[in-house]
């Protein structure tokens, strides 16, 4: 990881915490591992590295930097996903992974779960419409049925994330429906998650806020395209914090543009948009910089579930949320 976020990461509590567990330089932070130019600390320390501590940034382990690493035997990954520097060759060492996946996961559903509640009670729209008039509104004819009531809401998506929103929308009186290929539809997953589970071109039809929480892989780019959207109903709202590329965002814009949707979108394909991209600009559209993610404070909670599976490992213990080779390719 780069030395600015393993700032970030690492407050100087935590990085006690670390060398009380661990024998470790706090100070020497590697963004690179292989190379003519390697720092040779850095090269001596992954000579004898049994666990490495990575986050946003990290290098590929590749063979070369493994071969580097004869003892490494465990990776523990202070942010989210680690598809992006866990290589086959990890697994075909048999290093044990594990990711703060889950702690980043909380965030990002409890954005979510705010989108949701503001979809409902219109709260983008009037903010937009109060803002106009600069003075009364009638509420009730001017946002109509708005309200959280029996609301339905489809998830699409039950990962981490999709699964934490399901359960913070427990205590509210909504109908909550969920598209997934991969659950267990023997065991009846969907029951045990308290939703109801179905194909998603019904599952849009039918929700007045569809929140996509699914991975990127290349089955599920632009999942949410245009049959999709025009199956939505008048006044529906799309929520995108999961990658941009799930949506189809030519598709999405004429929804938007004649104001027949509402969108909030944390994430957007490319990302940022353009400077020209309407997304900035329409009333019905509430874009934010993929802030929906661990920012500030929050990201001293991965840090703390990173710290929590060294201890475990250090001590014998297998990890709490371990990674595993076998669902990476449907999962985030």
């Amino acid at each position: 990881m780069s030395p600015d976020v393993a700032e970030r990461l690492f407050s100087p509590a935590r990085l006690a915490r670390l060398t009380g567990l661990v024998r470790v330089d706090p100070s020497l932070v590697a963004h690179t591992l292989t190379g003519p130019g390697l720092d040779p600390a850095v090269a001596a320390a992954l000579a004898d590295a049994e666990l490495l501590i990575t986050g946003w940034g990290a290098p590929p382990l590749t063979a070369e930097v493994l071969e580097a690493a004869p003892r490494l035997r465990a990776v523990v990954h202070a942010a989210g996903t680690v598809k992006h520097h866990v290589t086959d060759a990890c697994w075909e060492r048999g290093i044990v992974v594990a990711s703060a996946a889950g702690a980043n996961a909380l965030p990002v559903a409890e954005y979510t779960l705010a989108a949701i509640l503001f979809s409902g009670k219109r709260v983008l729209g009037s903010a937009h419409r109060f803002r106009e008039v600069r003075g009364s509104l009638d509420r009730h004819q001017e946002l109509g049925p708005a309200g959280n009531y029996r609301r339905t809401v489809g998830i699409v998506g039950a990962s981490r994330i999709g699964r934490r929103v399901i359960e913070l929308l427990r205590p509210f009186d909504l109908d909550v429906l969920l598209y997934d290929p991969y659950i267990d539809a023997a065991a009846d997953e969907a029951a045990t998650l308290g939703v109801e589970q179905m194909p998603l071109d019904e599952l849009c039809a039918r929700g007045d806020v569809v929140s996509v929480h699914a991975p990127q892989v290349p089955a599920t780019r632009h999942m949410i395209g245009a049959a999709q959207l025009a199956a939505m109903p008048d006044g529906a709202t799309l929520i995108n914090t999961a990658r941009g590329s799930l949506i189809d965002e030519d598709a999405l814009l004429p929804h938007l543009v004649a104001g027949r949707l509402n969108a909030v979108l944390d994430v957007t394909d490319p990302e940022p948009p353009p400077p020209h991209s309407p997304l900035y600009d329409l009333p019905n559209v509430l874009l934010t910089p993929h802030v929906a993610g661990s920012l500030g404070g929050e990201i001293h909670r991965m840090t703390d579930h990173a710290l929590d599976e060294v201890e475990r490992y250090v001590k014998g213990l297998p990890f709490e949320d371990p990674v595993h080779a076998s669902t990476l390719p449907h999962s985030a």
